[in-house]
């Protein structure tokens, strides 16, 4: 099973959006998907499942044992290791692991062991591997192709395990400072990790059969979306931030000092430059489903149709190249 991580530092890129519309798509495309919710917020949740199933996963009573709380409550009560995940099926191939706003609270366990594996310390290894083996659990039960991981947009202790967990990552770009300033920081992040655990991961725990990941987080490219167009091309002022991207990217994402392409669309990081679809969005929340799925009976008329039609194969290209570079790790 691939797994695919979606992140950046900066908040408000349609991240969670991309993710369950990729999700969906992949789907589509005949994969087997576990849309995996790492983030807090637990967001990517609240756009696959209703108020009622929202209600009943995220009951008051108990360690709400089908969401990832569930999952790490043995962990953090210090009484084992992670308990069976719960794998809510969407479509026939697509299964979601709930996210939890209770998560937070795994923050300060993770934290704190992260040196631990230094010393070999083998519930160390086993707090910072569970989200890995949480995945790999739910992947087998519906034999998944593909995991999708959305995580929130920081550089805490959760977000570390959760990226160590994926083989590949993707990174939403908007056209602003902020996504800027954020790849400045996503970077040399990243490589600290890898290091990191490198050492860690070279240690290892005592336990031989503890299952832990590589922790490759491999940049295979980036998303620029929410971009603002008008005739086919960028505004005025979205073009600045634009023009930096290439650069940034390749500089502190792949470390690389030279050879940066002229422009987006000469970038071959690029993965997909996405438009607004701000018409689709509403219809899409009402409907409880993706943009590219809607149909007149969802109010998709006229010009929205047309719309729809090109939001399919926005999401379809990308998703095929996003499938090509996760072959080829």
């Amino acid at each position: 099973m691939k797994t695919l991580a979606f992140f950046n530092n900066k908040g408000g890129v349609g991240k969670t959006s991309l993710v369950y519309h990729l999700a969906w798509m992949f789907a589509d495309l005949g994969k087997t998907v576990l849309a995996v919710d790492l983030d807090p917020q637990a967001n990517l949740t609240a756009m696959f499942l209703d108020e009622d199933r929202l209600e009943e996963v995220w009951s008051d009573e108990g360690d709400h044992p089908e969401t990832i709380e569930g999952v790490v409550a043995p962990i953090l009560r210090g009484t084992g290791d992670i308990a069976l995940p719960h794998v809510e099926r969407l479509a026939p191939r697509l299964g979601l692991l709930p996210g939890d706003l209770g998560l937070a609270r795994f923050e300060a366990k993770l934290s704190s062991a992260w040196p631990g594996c230094l010393d070999r310390d083998e519930a160390a290894f086993r707090v910072i591997s569970s989200f890995y083996r949480a995945i790999q659990q739910a992947g087998r039960q519906i034999i998944a192709d593909l995991a999708i991981i959305d995580v929130g947009p920081n550089l805490g202790a959760i977000n570390r395990s959760a990226l160590l967990a994926a083989n590949n990552l993707v990174v939403p770009l908007a056209a602003d400072l902020f996504s800027i300033q954020g790849l400045k920081n996503l970077g040399p992040t990243l490589r600290d990790w890898r290091s990191e655990w490198s050492d860690r991961h070279a240690r290892r725990s005592r336990d031989p059969n503890l299952s832990l990941p590589a922790g490759a987080m491999r940049p295979i490219g980036y998303v620029l979306q929410q971009h603002e167009v008008r005739m086919d091309r960028p505004v005025k002022a979205c073009d600045r931030w634009m023009a930096q991207i290439p650069e940034l990217y390749a500089r502190h994402l792949l470390d690389r000092s030279n050879g940066f392409p002229e422009s987006v669309a000469a970038d071959d990081n690029c993965l997909a430059t996405l438009k607004n679809y701000r018409s689709l969005l509403p219809l899409a929340q009402d409907a409880r489903k993706p943009m590219f799925s809607l149909k007149s009976a969802d109010g998709a008329l006229g010009g929205h149709l047309r719309a729809v039609q090109d939001c399919y194969l926005d999401f379809r290209k990308l998703a095929s190249q996003i499938d090509d570079r996760c072959q080829s790790n």
